[in-house]
């Protein structure tokens, strides 16, 4: 039986912590302790929908970010239409 990883390394993720924040990242590796992320934005509500948001405020956000999995309820892989908004608003390319 072949055993799929559910998202692999450059794959954009979507987590959400304890405290009921929806985080959108991209994914760099995970070990036992901590989810290691770049370029995390928040789902925010906007306009009457929602949108992405700056997570880190401080910080820069394009260098690897280790989150403590204790805080986080789960990881997924990002549905397609997210992650090409995502991917725009990190980069400015259009998918």
């Amino acid at each position: 039986m072949l055993i799929e990883k559910p998202y692999a390394k450059n794959d954009t993720v979507t987590f959400r912590t304890s405290a009921g924040e929806e985080i959108v990242a991209r994914f760099v590796e995970e070990n036992d302790k901590t989810l290691t992320i770049t370029k995390p934005m928040a789902l925010m509500s906007k306009d009457g929908g929602f949108g992405l948001g700056p997570w880190l405020l401080t910080a820069d956000p394009s260098q690897n970010i280790p989150v403590n999995k204790s805080i986080i309820q789960f990881v997924v892989k990002t549905e397609a239409n997210m992650s090409s908004q995502y991917v725009q608003a990190t980069t400015g390319v259009t998918i």
